[in-house]
């Protein structure tokens, strides 16, 4: 079967009361942040939720509210045979604050998660200032007190005082890569005339608002985009990208028909004349509205005049007004098979945790699973309790067995069934052989939450 277990909510809501109140301090309040926050003030621990907003924004952060979606909008696909839909389907088991509040603000994207973001920032924000046992704290945090149980989960743009103190603790460099948003156009500002809609393969309906381009066109733009100017970087930035946030103009350089095989590529895609185009960029919308749309895989380190310029030389976008240009950040993690153990905690400070993309996980729903096992471990070590090893044929105890394993070059990991281990019988087809792996993950996680105390009351 295909369903999907119904979460252990009733479980959680009972582990309210401890003999032995405790206190937590949990930095950060983003996607991981706001995870980790929740699940212990609901198992009735105190939290004090530090975060720099809105008294001072990074580079890359607009919004003051919590849980800011500052790249895509998109938690990627919600199906069972893709990795990302596994890891959330693993998350609804658990009761994760950040999957629920996707799901109630979600957009229309085809067989993706996608939400208002606005509205999603606006309601997590609203819950967590809710939540009893939670006392929010707005300021920088600039130093890590050992004594202290800590959760950090500051994100990609750590705070320089802050990652000094963390660089003290691991006694090690740390790596850096870099995010890109993509660019956002107005709606109106879009050729209808020159654009149609549909989903690949027609999954999840006309979702996507499709804009072809014919070979002459495709080689026009992608001559311009290889040569266009780029933001100089800088001097903290270095060079090194994650190759899943790859800037487009980095990708296109590999070769004229990297982009058709890749975010651009055509296939499964019909215009209304019943035909594949050459090329075809792809918008999906950011919000339920559909007033403003976002170029799917078009992270970019483009210059915003170079933007405008290149990024209008396709067809439906010849007139497009930008409500925000593609932006690339420094993204900051550490060293994680040296540093952390199975449970989020440094190996040589105990009383510390480190979740989200400093963790070394990679993605939005990434980092809200690294949040909320960080949460539950916290709460059963600070109870002097045994904490939780996840089975690693789920996707998150996958995840978490890869950033823990010894890797000479460890670079961030996004969910995907190539860290799962293998299935008993060999499945050829490739759709099949992905439910399979969900489906033993979801059996799994079941016994998991049931075997184990990890949604149950410590006495």
């Amino acid at each position: 079967s295909k369903s999907r277990p119904k979460p252990a909510t009733k479980r959680i809501k009972k582990a309210k009361k401890l003999k032995k109140q405790n206190k937590v301090l949990v930095i950060g309040g983003g996607l991981a942040g706001c995870e980790s926050a929740y699940q212990l003030a609901n198992r009735g621990v105190e939290v004090d939720l530090i975060d720099i907003k809105p008294s001072k924004f990074t580079s890359a952060h607009k919004n003051p509210n919590f849980a800011e979606l500052v790249c895509s909008n998109s938690l990627k696909s919600k199906n069972l045979d893709t990795a990302s839909g596994l890891l959330k389907a693993e998350l609804e088991l658990l009761d994760s604050l950040i999957i629920k509040t996707a799901h109630k603000h979600a957009v229309e994207a085809g067989g993706a998660l996608a939400v208002d973001r606005d509205k999603f920032s606006r309601e997590v924000t609203y819950i967590i200032r809710s939540t009893k046992n939670i006392n929010i704290v707005c300021q920088e945090q600039k130093d890590i007190n050992i004594n202290i149980p800590t959760i950090i989960a500051t994100g990609p743009l750590t705070t320089d005082d802050l990652a000094d103190s963390l660089k003290k603790l691991i006694s090690q460099d740390y790596l850096y890569f870099f995010d890109a948003a993509s660019p956002i156009v107005t709606a109106e500002s879009i050729d209808y005339n020159s654009a149609f809609w549909g989903s690949r393969y027609q999954k999840g309906g006309d979702d996507y608002l499709n804009c072809p381009m014919t070979k002459q066109e495709y080689e026009l733009f992608y001559n311009e985009l290889i040569n266009a100017k780029t933001v100089q970087l800088k001097s903290f930035e270095g060079k090194e990208v994650f190759e899943g946030c790859i800037p487009i103009e980095i990708m296109a350089k590999r070769g004229i028909d990297t982009l058709r095989f890749g975010p651009l590529r055509p296939v499964g895609l019909k215009d209304d004349m019943g035909k594949r185009p050459y090329a075809v960029v792809q918008l999906r919308a950011e919000n339920r509205e559909k007033t403003l749309f976002n170029l799917v895989g078009f992270q970019t380190n483009l210059t915003f005049p170079e933007q405008a310029r290149v990024f209008s030389l396709i067809p439906a976008l010849k007139s497009a007004q930008f409500v925000r240009y593609g932006v690339m950040h420094r993204n900051t993690f550490i060293n994680a098979p040296n540093c952390v153990n199975e449970f989020f905690q440094l190996k040589n400070y105990p009383n510390i945790f480190i979740a989200g993309q400093l963790s070394g996980v990679e993605g939005y729903v990434e980092s809200v699973c690294s949040g909320l096992i960080a949460g539950v471990n916290m709460y059963k070590y600070i109870n002097g309790v045994s904490m939780t090893k996840v089975p690693q044929e789920t996707m998150t105890g996958a995840l978490i067995n890869y950033i823990t394993t010894p890797n000479v070059n460890f670079q961030p990991m996004n969910a995907n069934f190539g860290i799962l281990p293998p299935l008993k019988e060999r499945i050829k087809d490739k759709r099949a052989r992905f439910n399979q792996y969900s489906q033993r993950a979801l059996a799994k996680m079941c016994e998991f939450c049931q075997d184990c105390d990890i949604n149950d009351k410590i006495s």
